[in-house]
């Protein structure tokens, strides 16, 4: 494994870019800006490397960039509604940035923030505390990402967190893929399997009701993959919410700590498949469906909806207001920890 840093000067301090290149000439590049992946090469069926993460052409242009393209949003990924938050008794009111709702720790979250890091044992490893209060959130909270990249093509992601003071955590990375690669179009082709028989309803500003529903008979069902532009348009309350796919599946069989295979996407015309493992208990699809007007992309142009698919392994969305799902409090002497894995492959 060789891992070569590069600086970029930006708004906030300095930027280091790492590259983690295996023994099979695959690598992938990490961003201290987000704890961010930036690019992800790998080989086609024929040995033909490509960029398969959407990103930007300049560092920088992750700064408050609408897609959060490749980074650790937090300190709670995803939406909680109406940024109504309780812990302990004490109501919290986080800053709407989402319609009416709180999404991905706020305007100033981790995916906005410079990260400290540092290269131990062929591994970076990526820290922040956040600070008692900021985005008002309670606690101060000390986050490690590790990424590690081997031969194997399998890009391990990390991601611990310890608390001084109850609050809430939900920690995901934010990586859009396009197996053809980063400027092929849409991922209407991709087929995609889901270990997941139920899902989140939600209302039309995408806070789940509370119910956790069945797939089967519904354009949600990915149990048989299927191509994703199969179902997309069909005339269904959760794909007229989020102009496509914007949705958290819940993992079958999920088990606090067992590392599950999730999903599978794959495309046939480069023979590229991804296959995502977690420990997490959900999973968010987003097909990136407001993918257009993003920055300058690293083919420059600005990419167009649905020019890449997002599988974030999550908590899920809201949970600190819905007491049927899995909890996603973090108490004093408790250790949030949870791993997420995109290997990559051919067939």
């Amino acid at each position: 494994m060789r891992i070569e840093t590069k600086s970029v000067v930006s708004q906030k301090g300095d930027i280091t870019l790492y590259t983690l290149t295996n023994n099979k000439g695959a690598s992938v590049v990490l961003s201290s800006l987000g704890c961010g992946i930036v690019s992800v090469n790998v080989p086609d069926r024929e040995g033909n490397l490509a960029d398969v993460a959407i990103g930007y052409a300049d560092a920088t242009s992750y700064y408050y960039d609408g897609p959060c393209a490749g980074k650790v949003p937090g300190r709670y990924a995803n939406r909680i509604a109406k940024g109504h938050l309780e812990v302990e008794g004490k109501t919290y009111q986080l800053a709407i940035n989402n319609g009416p709702n709180a999404l991905h720790g706020g305007p100033e979250g981790f995916q906005n923030q410079i990260w400290d890091s540092a290269i131990e044992d062929g591994k970076v490893v990526f820290t922040r505390t956040s600070p008692d209060g900021e985005e008002n959130y309670p606690g101060e909270l000390k986050v490690k990402v590790i990424y590690s990249w081997n031969d194997d093509c399998e890009l391990e992601l990390q991601i611990i967190a310890v608390t001084d003071k109850t609050t809430v955590v939900n920690l995901t990375n934010h990586a859009y893929f396009n197996l053809a690669g980063e400027n092929s179009g849409s991922i209407f082709d991709h087929q995609l399997w889901l270990g997941c028989s139920h899902y989140l309803p939600t209302d039309d500003t995408l806070i789940p009701t509370g119910e956790i529903a069945p797939v089967a008979g519904t354009p949600m069902d990915f149990t048989q993959a299927k191509a994703i532009g199969r179902d997309i348009k069909t005339d269904f309350s959760a794909l007229n919410y989020g102009k496509g796919y914007d949705n958290c599946w819940v993992v079958d069989d999920w088990k606090k700590g067992e590392l599950k295979h999730v999903a599978t996407l794959s495309e046939a015309k480069s023979g590229r498949v991804l296959e995502v493992f977690t420990t997490q208990p959900a999973a968010q699809v987003y097909t990136g469906n407001w993918l257009a007007g993003s920055p300058i992309s690293k083919s420059s142009r600005s990419y167009n909806d649905y020019d890449g698919v997002a599988i974030e392994c999550q908590g899920m969305p809201d949970a600190p207001n819905k007491p049927n799902f899995p909890c996603q409090q973090l108490r004093p002497g408790e250790e949030y920890k949870e791993t997420i894995i995109f290997k990559f492959k051919t067939k």
